[in-house]
């Protein structure tokens, strides 16, 4: 169904369904088509790869669409709100690939907007937009999580360059990135104004990364020590010790990023399958050939109806971002409302499961039933990343509903 918007924009649909047809890879059309994983992320592993999956990007990031409302002058495809929401819209209806994952494009990208100098917008949009380099978040450290503002990698001026000590935490696939955005403590005189927000190329000399081993049995997440690493006084985004504001901007877009994520079978919500379908498989159905249990029926439908009506607000949501000044402090209701239900729904699915949805390893369990559990313990971290739920509760008690601090 086309928005409302005239002849001019459903001529813009007719297009970019002709072209996506036309420049789809053949291979791609194939579900069982063999891509590797980490194509989709791009980076410097990747350049020079014929994988279908980075023709696929290539081909959208030439037309500017892997970042569609970026500027065209930076590489973006320049589009309109309600022609962004075609391209979305038509993507989705041809169930094509995500041509691109990049942090860039979701969080970096928007604050280097805003923020970075002309000659910083330059050098690193359109490799971002190109998926030429893959990036991470050095954000989180070991003894400054929820307290982000506790940092302590120290960042000092050594006059022609930056030098930088410290480690950071919860890196997400830090091992794989090739740049990292990170916030540095440029003066211990101060908490939030002695931070400032840098980028550091991962394979300068001193930077080590190392997995976290997760009881999901994967790891995304690693550590990152910085010892004596040089960084050219350019990379610095911002004003020395202005850090701090480009750090909230960016867990804005990183909140509004994850929960968009969220949806009924997607990554963030655990294993993917419908509920209803999943119950009456494993519980069986009554006389009327629905779900038996009346109250996981019931519980079930309530989840399903939480994220039906999430998707529509963050739709709304990211809509009112794109014509305003970007995310709000909303983002905080979403991501908090997000995260509650993904927990619920899978712990519906292993509930639905019984036994079978407990099983880690061996032949007595299907693929389908492994993942459930490692689901279950995935979304656990819903609560934690990008703020975690106690954070966003304060966020939203003070600049949504203009609670006062307690004494």
């Amino acid at each position: 169904m086309a928005d409302f918007g005239g002849a001019e924009l459903d001529a813009f649909r007719s297009e970019v369904r002709a072209w996506l047809e036309a420049n789809y890879p053949a291979e791609l059309r194939d579900p069982q088509a063999k891509t590797n994983p980490e194509a989709v992320w791009g980076g410097r592993a990747f350049a020079g790869s014929s994988d279908p999956q980075i023709v696929w990007m290539q081909r959208m990031a030439e037309k500017g669409w892997t970042a569609p409302t970026w500027p065209k002058e930076y590489g973006g495809g320049g589009l309109s709100p309600q022609q962004a929401r075609v391209l979305e819209q038509e993507l989705a209806a041809g169930r094509y690939r995500q041509p691109l994952a990049s942090f860039g494009i979701w969080m970096l990208g928007p604050v280097l907007l805003e923020y970075a100098s002309e000659e910083q917008k330059r050098e690193h949009l359109p490799k971002i937009v190109r998926g030429e380099i893959r990036w991470c978040q050095g954000y989180s450290e070991p003894g400054a999580g929820s307290d982000l503002a506790g940092l302590q990698t120290k960042c000092e001026d050594k006059g022609d360059h930056w030098l930088i000590n410290g480690s950071k935490i919860w890196t997400s696939y830090a091992n794989k990135a090739d740049w990292c955005f990170c916030l540095v403590r440029t003066d211990t005189s101060k908490k939030h104004e002695g931070i400032s927000f840098i980028l550091i190329d991962m394979t300068s000399p001193g930077v080590e990364t190392r997995p976290i081993p997760l009881i999901s049995g994967e790891s995304p997440f690693c550590e990152t020590f910085f010892t004596d690493v040089k960084v050219p006084k350019g990379n610095l985004v911002g004003r020395v010790n202005g850090g701090w504001e480009i750090a909230k901007r960016l867990l804005q877009y990183e909140r509004q990023n994850i929960s968009a994520g969220f949806g009924e079978g997607g990554s963030a919500g655990g294993a993917a399958g419908d509920l209803g379908q999943i119950g009456k498989q494993y519980v069986g159905v009554d006389g009327e050939g629905r779900l038996a249990d009346a109250d996981l029926r019931a519980r079930i439908t309530a989840n399903k109806m939480n994220f039906q009506a999430l998707r529509q607000t963050i739709a709304r949501s990211a809509a009112e971002s794109k014509a305003g000044n970007g995310p709000s402090a909303t983002t905080s209701i979403i991501k908090y409302a997000a995260a509650e239900f993904a927990k619920e729904r899978s712990e519906l699915m292993v509930e639905a499961m019984g036994h079978q949805g407990l099983g880690w390893t061996g032949e007595g369990y299907e693929p389908a039933e492994l993942l459930a559990v490692r689901g279950w313990l995935r979304t656990k971290a819903n609560s934690i990343e990008g703020g975690t739920s106690e954070i966003n509760l304060n966020v939203i008690s003070k600049r949504v509903l203009g609670l006062p601090d307690p004494k």
